[in-house]
């Protein structure tokens, strides 16, 4: 089977698509740490006063998610490096729709 001369191998694709879209490289994007989620009423959110206290759905212990765009990408844990706070990844996430391997 011969390749035609405007096909490339996938193990050509990765240098070209960095180097095409280097310049994208350099744009900020909103990245969020999420602690947890859960649901409450508008009811509840007005009623919010200093010492309030919001049960998440996640249990203690559980891996921070870091989504990009709304984009779930990684999972992990707070650690703490010269006095700063940080995250430790521990999972990659798969993209949505697919399973976890």
């Amino acid at each position: 089977m011969s390749s035609s001369p405007n096909s490339s191998s996938s193990s050509d694709a990765g240098p070209v698509l960095a180097e095409s879209l280097g310049w994208i490289m350099d744009v900020p994007c909103a990245v969020d740490f999420v602690l947890g989620t859960t649901t409450i009423k508008v009811r509840d959110c007005v009623q919010f006063a200093r010492d309030s206290v919001i049960r998440l759905k996640q249990s203690a212990g559980s891996d921070l998610e870091v989504r990009v765009g709304g984009v779930p990408l990684v999972a992990g844990e707070v650690i703490i490096v010269d006095e700063t706070v940080s995250l430790r990844v521990n999972r990659i996430l798969p993209p949505a729709g697919e399973e976890a391997s």
